[in-house]
Parts: C-alpha cells; structure tokens; sequence
C-alpha cells in the first residue's frame, strides 16, 4: 500500500526538459530520505535506456536493476507539473518517482497503474489544489 505523506508531492512545477524533471523526482526522492543521491544518475540512466512514460501524461522514473543498493527503503513522490514538460515527444504532467525496495517496485507499479490508468484521475491529480486532494485520490482508488 503507498503510504503517501504531504512532503512527498510537489504542486505546481515547471521543467524545460524531462532530465530536469527526472532530477527534480530525484532530489525529492533523496529529500525524504527514500534514497541515496547517487540514484539520481540511476533514474537519468534508466530512462535513457527505455521511457519512464506510461501514457495518460504520467511519467515514472526510477532507477536501473543496479542501483537497488541506493534505496534506503519503498517510497514514491509526485511532481504535478500542469503545464506539461515533453518526454520523448509526449506532454508529461505527473511525474510519480519511485523506489522500491526488492520487489516493492514492482507492487508500487501496480497500485499506481490502478489511480494512473484513468484518464479522470489523472486529470483530478494535475489539477489538485492540495496535497490532501492527491493522497485522498490514491487512497480511494488503492483501497476499492
């Protein structure tokens, strides 16, 4: 179950490229404590090898097979980014960084595929005003 907490979302950012968005994903990911910064460069490397878009402009980074020595313990953080950034050529308005650790990742995944693949509830989480709106967002869905 994601245990998301106020200091794990970030409303309302803006980024002129995916890098500095995977890294802004990143240093929130060091910032609670969820990771060593040296996951950072994970994240960049992983998304260069394959696409952290999933679609419906959500974004999930995450480090590579690697870098799993660097997770301190599970944890996710979401970038509402309104006004999109481009991954790729698609427009990214969540960014939901990652780190499980094990096989969390994989559980992590599932829970944010559930909230992530409506088309509604992602346009509810880039337009929340709070970060209570987006973690009852989660809850709801991950608990039905």
């Amino acid at each position: 179950m994601i245990a998301l907490k106020k200091e794990d979302i970030v409303l309302k950012k803006r980024f002129s490229d995916k890098k500095k968005a995977i890294e802004a994903a990143g240093k929130q990911l060091v910032d609670q404590g969820y990771v060593e910064l040296d996951y950072i460069e994970k994240m960049i490397e992983r998304d260069q090898l394959t696409t952290t878009y999933i679609g419906n402009m959500v974004a999930i980074p995450h480090g590579t097979d690697d870098s799993k020595q660097l997770i301190n313990h599970s944890g996710i953080v979401i970038l509402q980014v309104p006004e999109g950034v481009d991954f790729d050529g698609n427009e990214v308005k969540l960014i939901i960084g990652i780190a499980g650790v094990g096989d969390e990742h994989l559980e992590l995944l599932s829970q944010i595929a559930l909230v992530c693949s409506e088309t509604d509830n992602v346009q509810q989480l880039i337009v929340a005003e709070s970060e209570a709106k987006i973690i009852e967002l989660f809850k709801k869905e991950v608990t039905v």
